[in-house]
């Protein structure tokens, strides 16, 4: 198991969670070693908490990763310009929590 820190955001409409990453990182190499990956992702917040589960793939294609870009910045904040970067969509198939 291998945890790293991510800004995640949800699509709830169609089920998914879309991470942004450097192509070069442990996490995008990690999962399109194996072409796909079971993944979970966890947010704590004091007592609160959530964690959503899934199958994760890494896509480079520039739409997809401008979609994410777009999304990360309207939740967290504008992303810093990476040409390596990449997008690993999680399609959710479980949540959790007690928020």
């Amino acid at each position: 198991m291998h945890a790293t820190p991510v800004g995640a955001t949800l699509d709830a409409e169609v089920g998914l969670l879309r991470v942004i990453c450097s192509g070069t990182s442990y996490k995008a190499r990690a999962i399109r070693r194996l072409g796909e990956a079971a993944v979970a992702v966890t947010q704590v917040d004091g007592r609160r908490w959530s964690t959503i589960e899934g199958r994760a793939v890494v896509s480079d294609d520039p739409a997809r990763v401008h979609e994410a870009e777009r999304r990360y910045a309207k939740r967290y904040k504008e992303p810093r310009v990476n040409p390596q970067r990449v997008v690993i969509e999680i399609t959710v198939t479980k949540v959790l929590g007690n928020a």
